[in-house]
Order: structure tokens, then C-alpha cells, then sequence
């Protein structure tokens, strides 16, 4: 059943639900298997080997070895679970934010320590001013 998502009309946004979900339940568990120090060995001694554990897609697996989070995240992944690979690569999610965005880890910080970004073009496309 489709369901009338509004909030898909923001731009540059993922909006995290049910579907996202159930598209990245497989991605998110791998994540939170790396909760366990013996998972991240494994992980990092041969990371293709341990994703091909998961039933992941290959599009999904790709994106986590570029550590292309983004993608992660169009493909399903929660960043609350996502930030288990940062963990594991020794990144903050500071770290992690600021790759997300482009930015260095510290113009990341300075930007949210002034307010964040604008509000201005991050609305819903046809939200009136």
C-alpha cells in the first residue's frame, strides 16, 4: 500500500522510514554487528569477505567500502548504525558528518557551533515562505 509521504519533497533529504527500513535491515544489522570487538577484527582483517556474510545488496556493499555514507543512507541505512563504521575506522561522528557534507571536521563544527545550516532552500519544494 502506498502511503502519501510528504516529507520526500525536501531536498537533499532521506527520510528514514518504514521503507528505508525494510530497503536497509540487512545494512543495519551488519552495523550493529560491529557493536562486537571480534566482528570489527573480522571486519577489518577482510571487509569484503565479512559483507559478503550479510544479505546485503551488491550496491550497498560497494557503498560501504567507499564509506560513501550518503549512499548508505539512500540505500537504507539509519546513521545511528552507520556511525558503528565510523567507530570502527576510529572517526567520530563529527568526522563523519563533515565527510557527509564536504566539509572538514572542523568547518563541520564551526558551522554547527553558529546555528547550523539555513533553513533557506531546505524546506519542503512547495512550502510557501
Amino acid at each position: 500500500m502506498s502511503l502519501d509521504k510528504p516529507y520526500l519533497d525536501v531536498p537533499g533529504t532521506t527520510i528514514f522510514d518504514a521503507e528505508q527500513s525494510r530497503i536497509g535491515y540487512h545494512l543495519n544489522q551488519f552495523c550493529m554487528s560491529l557493536m562486537k570487538a571480534a566482528n570489527r577484527e573480522r571486519f577489518k582483517a577482510n571487509e569484503r569477505a565479512y559483507l559478503d556474510e550479510w544479505p546485503m545488496s551488491e550496491e550497498q556493499k560497494q557503498a560501504v567500502l567507499d564509506r560513501d555514507l550518503n549512499r548508505c543512507i539512500k540505500l537504507g541505512g539509519n546513521i545511528y548504525f552507520l556511525a558503528k563504521i565510523g567507530a570502527t575506522d576510529g572517526k567520530s561522528f563529527q568526522q563523519m558528518a563533515g565527510s557527509m557534507t564536504g566539509m572538514s571536521e572542523e568547518e563541520y563544527r564551526n558551522m554547527m557551533v553558529a546555528g547550523g545550516r539555513s533553513a533557506d532552500g531546505n524546506r519542503y519544494i512547495g512550502e510557501k515562505k
